[in-house]
């Protein structure tokens, strides 16, 4: 009997075994610790802020109508690239042509940039890459393409796909970015290779720029155009900068990180000097293309409007020493150009219309515009391009 009963056991426990089943991971305490966790995190974060001038009840300009305005087309947006310096001087000189010859031409603002990047290129590779690589320049890196390679109108070389909305280099600067870093750290030098690389890479992202092209039923060579049909002359095209850390009525380098290529052909001048020619250009009809800082509490891109807050430094204490120290301190930059297109004057002083590609004068009332008091301009503006006639007597003290 006892026999019978243990093998009866054994049977049942083989028949009876443990199964399996597919059912969905659950973990409801840990979900509560992301959940929880996320919602610290995002309390915790605030809101970024800047510290901005208040502008209510101040006198600023409200009509472009009430400036006189220099000739030039609208507004166009340089879209997500580092161009302004190409777009507000490629605008400085078709009111040039216009001025000189009475043509309206709307020129390619990338023709230049392709060039732009080939010769920054150049030089990285010569340096072994001891040379600044980036998006930005100068207003006078313009005419030093321009002497070069020439110009070509915008419907000969667009410099980007046409069915793309806007221009947009950030994927293109990585690529060259990542390629050039390469041929560093391999000490890789090859400079025909190299530059070819580089071609294909603005030739995907930008197209191939015309080496001839028809206009206005004849055809010309970039270089021909510029000679034959624009009259510009790119030897008539002086800079000028005002700074302390260089003497005075001497040419000098400005020394930022887009002027690349170490340009010291900057006529350094005092600084009511370098008012005085902007004011009396501007009323002769030359428009100047400048540049400089555009961070500052007072300027407003939805009011369109750039001043410098008397908490920040009184209209009257605003000299060289003032603009000498945020430069030397480096909290006036040299991060945006700009074409200056008009003037007008009031109670409060000089006002300047100011012709902007960048994203930020978009927000405001008039698109494309800034209104900029000559305090912005004698505190914050470092540099500009003109033409040689319009300064003829503060050329001949050099």
């Amino acid at each position: 009997m006892r026999k019978i009963i243990i093998l009866s056991l054994i049977s049942s426990s083989l028949i009876a075994q443990d199964k399996g089943n597919f059912e969905s991971y659950s973990n409801k305490f840990y979900n509560s610790i992301v959940k929880e966790s996320k919602d610290y995190n995002e309390n915790k974060k605030e809101e970024k802020k800047s510290f901005k001038m208040v502008f209510d009840n101040k006198e600023i300009p409200d009509d472009i109508k009430d400036f006189t305005i220099v000739s030039s087309a609208d507004p166009i947006s340089q879209g997500n690239t580092g161009t302004c310096w190409c777009f507000s001087t490629t605008s400085f000189y078709e009111s040039e042509i216009k001025r000189l010859s009475n043509q309206t031409i709307n020129l390619s603002e990338l023709f230049p940039v392709y060039f732009e990047y080939i010769e920054k290129v150049r030089r990285y590779i010569k340096k072994r890459g001891d040379s600044y690589l980036s998006e930005g320049s100068e207003s006078n890196a313009v005419q030093r393409m321009m002497k070069k390679y020439g110009v070509v109108p915008y419907e000969a070389y667009e410099g980007k796909p046409s069915e793309q909305p806007f221009y947009n280099h950030e994927k293109m600067f990585i690529e060259i970015q990542t390629y050039m870093n390469s041929c560093k750290r391999d000490n890789y030098w090859d400079e025909k290779i190299i530059l070819n690389n580089i071609k294909g890479i603005l030739n995907h992202y930008m197209g191939t720029p015309p080496e001839n092209f028809k206009y206005k039923g004849k055809t010309y060579t970039p270089l021909s155009f510029l000679e034959k049909f624009t009259k510009l002359n790119t030897e008539d095209y002086v800079d000028f900068m005002s700074l302390m850390q260089k003497e005075y009525w001497t040419k000098a380098e400005y020394k930022v990180p887009d002027n690349w290529w170490k340009s010291s052909e900057y006529h350094n001048v005092p600084l009511n000097t370098f008012m005085e020619i902007i004011k009396s250009s501007i009323q002769k009809g030359y428009s100047i293309a400048i540049g400089g800082d555009v961070s500052e509490s007072g300027y407003s891109a939805s009011n369109d409007v750039a001043m410098i807050p008397s908490y920040d430094i009184p209209s009257e204490f605003i000299d060289e020493n003032a603009r000498q120290f945020r430069f030397s301190n480096g909290t006036t930059t040299d991060d945006h150009a700009i074409h200056l297109i008009g003037y007008k004057k009031d109670v409060k002083g000089w006002w300047f219309l100011i012709k902007d590609s960048g994203s930020g004068s978009r927000n405001g009332a008039f698109p494309g515009y800034y209104f900029y008091h000559e305090d912005y301009i004698k505190l914050k503006m470092m540099s500009f391009t003109i033409h040689k006639d319009a300064v003829e007597e503060i050329l001949s003290k050099f």
